[in-house]
């Protein structure tokens, strides 16, 4: 839950990493290390969703630093690597505010580029008379 009322699921996916003298060439955690490891990846995920409101949210998800927090903290335990929020779903939006709405907005026109005017826009086009639009 975000502090302005999205309720959003995140999926979180990590691969177990080979030791550096390991000679198999799979390597497999035990049941209760990976119970570990996703709760390590839950509270991380649920930290970062409670922190701000769900634009905050995107910022650090596009940013993709949470992956490598996660993997330093599961470290201890397993270790990971390629961790990633794959996915993020929203289960649930908050009321429609009108305010809130405009708020949006009117922080996005500052800091977006909307262009310039066309020249020449105001002059109205010539038809002949009975042409049906045509020239």
């Amino acid at each position: 839950r975000t502090s302005d009322g999205y309720i959003v699921r995140m999926f979180c996916i990590a691969f177990t990493k080979q030791q550096a003298t390991q000679i198999k060439s799979t390597c497999y955690a035990k049941s209760a290390q990976i119970r570990s490891i996703r709760a390590k990846m839950v509270s991380t995920m649920q930290e970062l969703g409670t922190k701000g409101d769900l634009k905050t949210l995107v910022k650090e998800l596009i940013s993709d630093h949470i992956g490598e927090q996660i993997v330093k903290q599961a470290s201890s335990i397993f270790p990971i690597k390629d961790c990633f929020i794959r996915k993020v779903k929203v289960l649930k939006k908050p009321k429609f505010d009108v305010t809130e709405l405009m708020e949006w907005h009117s922080a996005d026109e500052k800091t977006a580029d909307t262009g310039k005017p066309i020249e020449g826009a105001d002059t109205k086009e010539e038809t002949l008379a009975g042409s049906g639009g045509r020239l």
